[in-house]
């Protein structure tokens, strides 16, 4: 596994031998994301140029760290833009007036600002011990009270229940607390 910042670096060098390691890498993943969930291979096309785009700016304007694997990061970056694009798309369907478009400048920065608060997520995550980790990532992947009384070893779905509660908690006070987090609600 290399570098993130190898992926990085090449793209805001414009190295052409980089971007299509990442296209071999990584596109293909990002094409089953988007077929998979109401979109077709231009779309994925589209979502994977807008992606490589977003972080190129970003990191040239602001040398950020990857945490994780670079396929990982740009992996999220992807299925953000595509959530994105499937909330725009509901949004035109249903409303029947008239709105100012937005251009793509104005895309990117809304994706970079929705990255910025998932990084933040993220990373107070990471600070929460490892048991609320286990409730959080069980609760967020919708498996029922029982189910998790079952998997953590808890009494009652009560205890369960309050379990969640406590750990999302502390978890909304760690991103609350972070200095950034006031700067990304700004916006």
């Amino acid at each position: 596994m290399k570098d993130p910042n190898y992926y990085l670096n090449g793209l805001i060098n414009n190295s052409e031998s980089i971007v299509v390691e990442i296209y071999k890498e990584m596109f293909p993943k990002v094409l089953r994301f988007v077929v998979n969930n109401k979109g077709q291979s231009l779309d994925a096309e589209d979502i994977f140029q807008k992606a490589l785009l977003q972080l190129a700016v970003r990191y040239k304007k602001e040398r950020f760290t990857v945490h994780s694997s670079f396929e990982a990061y740009f992996f999220t970056v992807c299925k953000n833009l595509w959530r994105r694009e499937l909330n725009k798309s509901k949004n035109k369907v249903t409303k029947y007036e008239l709105g100012e478009l937005k251009d793509d400048s104005t895309d990117i920065a809304m994706a970079v600002l929705e990255q910025k608060r998932w990084e933040l997520y993220k990373e107070c995550l990471e600070l929460i011990s490892d048991k609320c980790k286990q409730v959080l990532k069980l609760y967020f992947n919708k498996v029922s009270y029982a189910d998790i009384v079952n998997k953590i070893g808890y009494n009652t779905e009560t205890v369960a229940r309050q379990s969640v509660f406590k750990c999302k908690n502390k978890l909304k006070q760690l991103v609350q607390a972070d200095k950034r987090f006031v700067l990304l609600n700004k916006l």
